[in-house]
């Protein structure tokens, strides 16, 4: 004898299914906040055709403002590059209550800082503080190419009204050094750091904690590690090697291959680290730069 429910019974038996089921289809629908994100910039390195760009002013976003997963940035508000045209003006920005870092890749030109220039070219630096006007303008036939870096600085933060010019300065103008705690196949240049520290070349900063280079020798590495309060970026400016990004105790699970233009944006507590290949004549060349990620109660 088989019990067949009644109409009632089937609604019950239905709403039991559904509410089993639930938790399934949200988690199946539900997208997760990535650990890392992996973004490529072409042309790393080189001098790019005059025509390759109709625009005046064009800027590629690799991560936050302009990216589709730029929630996932918690003090970092761009970084990308900013390509002008040969010849050409970029219209006046005023990034409020953000301070931003500069890094030239190729070409040269002039950056307009409130009511001064500055000329700027190939692998110069510098700092820009926050709630300041600021343009920029090639004055040379091929492409000016800068990459551009954001951080916002929390509300509770007390900006100076006083802002110092800024310093424009080249990596030829900053020595290489070794690092306490780091291995000695990789050389620093510390270009910029927070306005409390003293051992950058320009110690100006609210957010951004560090802005430096990586030089690796061949089998050259810069250790799995984290930080526990604070975003990074690469980007790989020549060379090749592994990024270690995210999985495994050692970095090992987490190693991808990475040529020149590969950028990668490392959350906090994220495993982040790079293997340079191991053969005679292997240099790789990072670009890096980390931001301190405020309490929550710094950020209300």
């Amino acid at each position: 004898m088989h019990f067949i429910p009644d109409r009632a019974g089937r609604k019950v038996t239905r709403l039991l299914l559904i509410l089993l089921l639930a938790p399934a289809l949200w988690a199946e629908s539900h997208k997760t906040d990535p650990t890392w994100l992996h973004r490529y910039l072409a042309g790393m390195g080189t001098a790019l055709p005059s025509g390759s760009s109709s625009e005046p002013c064009h800027y590629q976003p690799l991560f936050g403002q302009g990216d589709p997963e730029a929630s996932t940035l918690r003090s970092v508000t761009r970084f990308g590059e900013l390509r002008v045209a040969p010849h050409a003006n970029c219209p006046d920005a005023i990034a409020n209550r953000e301070e931003e870092c500069l890094f030239v890749l190729n070409g040269s030109g002039v950056i307009e800082y409130e009511s001064q220039s500055h000329a700027i070219r190939r692998d110069d630096f510098t700092y820009l503080h926050p709630d300041l006007k600021h343009a920029f303008r090639n004055t040379a036939e091929d492409p000016l190419r800068l990459i551009v870096m954001g951080f916002r600085i929390p509300p509770k933060v007390s900006i100076t009204a006083t802002a110092p010019p800024p310093k424009i300065l080249n990596l030829d103008d900053v020595k290489e050094e070794l690092v306490n705690g780091h291995p000695s196949s990789v050389e620093y240049k510390l270009m910029a750091g927070p306005r409390t520290g003293k051992r950058d070349a320009i110690d100006d900063a609210y957010v951004m904690t560090s802005l430096f280079l990586m030089d690796f020798v061949p089998g050259g590495t810069n250790w799995p590690h984290h930080h526990e309060t604070a975003e990074e970026i690469y980007l790989v400016l020549d060379g090749e090697g592994d990024i270690v990004a995210g999985s495994g105790m050692d970095g090992v699970e987490g190693r991808f291959p990475a040529k020149a233009g590969d950028a990668y944006f490392f959350r906090a507590n994220c495993t982040v680290g790079f293997y340079n290949q191991n053969r005679p004549g292997a240099k790789a060349h990072i670009l890096a730069v980390r931001s301190l990620i405020p309490l929550p109660t710094a950020i209300d």
